[in-house]
């Protein structure tokens, strides 16, 4: 297991298959919670200066574009469209992700127990560090979501909340440089909180 802390200046996070369609058969946890969830973790990864690597999965444009929550996030960013299962085996994801020279590989995706699992494994196999974002994640049953977090931990994956992991970007309320976006994030996508400063 991985002792250090999640570090901005070290990750990359990579978000697989968010889209209508597959977001459509989740029945792991509530389609909105995790909507909120992965545009926290969006929002999180672009205050902070995270390469984002976006990607879908392509079978006759049924799973249908990126999330909207998404793409306003990141208008201008680059959609990987892909048509293999593995994210990790198409050339232009993996290039992308190791190109940023970032060791912490964060992923999260639809659906946990495939899309998710089997690029962390791969990943995982090649001696990457890698965490998995479960709450931005979600799989076609709560079992399954579960065996696929499981599955990817027992390999050696860490998994983890987006919250935390903003927390562990952040660190101290006092820097001022992010301050004010993170009280942003956390005021619309974290639940209850006080008046954004």
């Amino acid at each position: 297991m991985y002792k250090t802390l999640l570090d901005p200046n070290e990750s990359v996070l990579v978000l697989i298959d968010h889209q209508p369609q597959m977001m459509f058969r989740v029945a792991s946890d509530d389609r909105r919670t995790l909507v909120n969830n992965t545009t926290g973790l969006a929002k999180a990864a672009k205050a902070f200066g995270v390469p984002t690597v976006l990607t879908n999965i392509v079978v006759d444009t049924f799973p249908g574009p990126l999330l909207k929550e998404l793409a306003d996030v990141f208008p201008h960013h680059e959609v990987i469209d892909r048509t293999s299962v593995n994210a990790w085996a198409d050339d232009r994801v993996r290039d992308a992700v190791l190109t940023t020279g970032r060791r912490q590989i964060i992923i999260a995706g639809l659906w946990t127990e495939v899309c998710v699992a089997l690029p962390a494994l791969s990943a995982l196999e090649e001696g990457r560090e890698v965490y998995v974002v479960a709450d931005a994640s979600g799989g076609a049953t709560r079992e399954a979501h579960r065996l696929g977090v499981q599955r990817i931990t027992q390999a050696g994956g860490v998994p983890l909340t987006w919250l935390q992991l903003l927390g562990e970007f952040h660190r101290d309320w006092a820097d001022n440089e992010t301050r004010a976006a993170v009280d942003d994030i956390v005021h619309t996508h974290g639940g209850a909180w006080g008046k954004p400063s």
